[in-house]
């Protein structure tokens, strides 16, 4: 195993690891700016009240870009083990 060839599916691992947490986070994002801009509006200033909101906005997410996550993920581990044999040489 070459060190070019550990510095590549490490990078892929990387990328894998953005592309799954990115809809997690801008939508976390999302939901922390407009409940903020709310308290901001309504000087209410409860740090607990833009939990539940950035929960359900993930747990929707979540749903919507599940599948998804889980095909790009499960594609990456069979591409991994695959290449297992590749690897040993």
């Amino acid at each position: 195993m070459t060190p070019e060839l550990v510095m590549t599916i490490g990078q892929r691992a990387l990328e894998i690891t953005l592309l799954l947490a990115a809809p997690l986070l801008l939508a976390a994002l999302a939901t922390g700016l407009i409940v903020g801009a709310f308290q901001a509006a309504t000087q209410i200033n409860e740090m607990t009240l833009s939990f539940i909101p950035k929960l359900l906005a993930m747990a929707l997410t979540v749903v919507i870009a599940g599948p998804w996550m889980l095909k790009l993920i499960v594609g990456y581990t069979h591409e991994l083990i695959a290449s297992i044999p590749d690897l040993i040489r």
